[in-house]
Order: structure tokens, then sequence, then C-alpha cells
């Protein structure tokens, strides 16, 4: 039967299509969740009225799809898992720990329902996981499996003069090597202001006598 969409429908189309559909399929699922209405002359024509509407939600939701996918695509985030023996996974890592990651480590929102990590991911080390966004708009996210415990790499670039910026082990280094700089630099101040203070003591108590 046709139906017309009143929403985007994973495989089947967008908002304003008319689809032809099995009729259980548009009872029993379609109808009770008000994604789709019958075909009829009365809702054709009222879709009609309603295109030039219909198409510039459309043209909205395609922007923000397209920038979604391009804050996404070719990112990478990291999961801690706990691992057995050769790198195993005790269990797997779900779309659900994906999404979370996503929006804990990239700052965007994504719906799980639309992560695919084709097949289940047991083993650390890098998989690609496919986001679809809005209709054919996906986006490909790295996501690197590590065991709990093990540091998780800086995304902190560093700037070194003949050094590649992306090389992780360096920059990790680095970044280390950074906070211990300020730290002893912060104690240096610190034994200086005591120093300094103890010469004014002891200058006021010449002075008194």
């Amino acid at each position: 039967m046709k139906v017309i969409l009143t929403q985007e429908v994973k495989g089947r189309g967008a908002e304003g299509d008319v689809v032809d559909v099995a009729r259980g399929f548009a009872n029993n699922y379609l109808f009770p969740r008000s994604m789709a209405i019958p075909a009829t002359s009365g809702n054709l024509k009222q879709l009609e009225q309603r295109m030039h509407n219909i198409r510039k939600r459309d043209e909205e939701r395609i922007s923000g799809a397209s920038s979604l996918s391009e804050a996404l695509d070719g990112k990478s985030v990291t999961i801690s898992a706990k691992v057995g023996e050769e790198g195993k996974l005790f269990g797997s890592v779900t779309s659900v720990m994906v999404e979370e990651a996503i929006r804990e480590q990239l700052g965007q929102e994504v719906d799980r329902k639309r992560i695919e990590t084709h097949g289940h991911i047991k083993e650390v080390g890098e998989h690609p996981v496919d986001v679809t966004i809005y209709r054919d708009i996906k986006a490909t996210v790295t996501v690197n499996v590590v065991a709990e415990g093990a540091p998780i790499p800086t995304t902190e670039v560093v700037e070194v003069e003949g050094v590649a910026a992306d090389d992780e082990a360096f920059v990790h280094v680095v970044a280390e090597s950074a906070e211990q700089a300020e730290a002893e630099l912060a104690l240096e101040e610190a034994v200086s202001d005591e120093v300094e203070i103890a010469e004014d003591e002891t200058t006021e108590g010449e002075s008194a006598e």
C-alpha cells in the first residue's frame, strides 16, 4: 500500500516521501508510531500544501548533518575495557559505549542506533565504525580499544622543531616533561618568595636595633 512518511524511516525514505510498503508493516509499525499516514487523496492534497516547509526542514537537516559529519569523520576515540589473554575482551564494545565516547571525547551527540560497528568489537586495537547521520550522510570514526589502566594518548598538539607533531609517543613524553617543568618552576618561585620574606624580616630586625 502507498503511505506518506511523516519522518525519516531508515531504508524507506524521508519526510514527505510517498512510498509503497507492506500493509502489515504500515498497520503494525508505521501508523502506531506516527511515522506515516495513508496516501489518500485528501492527505496527498495536504502534502502538496506542506511541501515547501518540508523541503526547508530537509535542507536544514542536510546542512546540520553535513556539519556533524565533518566534525566526526576521520576522528578517533579511546575506550578502556577489561582484557584477558591475547588481547581478547571480557565481553565486547557496544554502540552505547561508542556513543558515550563520542559525546565525552569529541563533544558531539549521535544516535547509538545509527552506529555500525561491523560486528562485535572484542579485541584491543583500532576499529573503524560508521555513523549514519541523515540519509546517506555518514562519518567514519576510529575506536581505539585499550586495556583498563593503560594510558590514553594525549590529544594535545605540541609543536617541536624537527619532530613530527603527530608522533603520539613523543607528544606524550613532551607533555609530561612540560608538566614537570611547570611544577619545578612553581617550587623555585615558592622558595624564592620565602627567601625574600626572610631577608625582609632580617632587615627589619637590624633596623629596630
